[in-house]
């Protein structure tokens, strides 16, 4: 069973979303995610670990067709990216801002991997998790 750090994808899906004009650096991203869980007083763990799981979910995320590379028409550089559809539905299913958000972040993790494509889009597809 493969279990992700939903946070981290989370962070990483919001700068994918919002990074319209930068390059996608996910170990720096993963700096500031530990920093930011230390403020909050929670514990941080490896941060060196954290920075290569960032670029492991990077490649994982662009490899399962949650990210694709932004469009030279829209001032892609082969270094940034755009949330596909199924991006923005992982987006909306785990986004930290919603209330109950936890509940489908547990679905997720009772499956056996979560973020292959058939797995994640039987479950999106489940009202409840919605």
């Amino acid at each position: 069973m493969s279990t992700y750090d939903w946070e981290l994808i989370e962070r990483l899906l919001h700068e994918v979303q919002n990074g319209a004009g930068q390059n996608f650096t996910p170990r720096p991203y993963a700096e500031q995610h530990a920093a930011a869980k230390a403020a909050e007083g929670e514990p941080v763990g490896d941060v060196d670990r954290l920075k290569t799981r960032a670029t492991e979910y990077e490649k994982l995320l662009l490899d399962r067709g949650y990210i694709a590379h932004r469009p030279e028409a829209e001032g892609g550089n082969g270094e940034n990216f755009v949330l596909t559809a199924t991006g923005s539905r992982l987006l909306s299913v785990i986004d930290s801002s919603i209330p109950g958000f936890e509940h489908p972040r547990q679905v997720l993790d009772e499956q056996a991997d979560a973020l292959d494509p058939a797995t994640f889009e039987k479950v999106s597809a489940k009202a409840q998790i919605a």
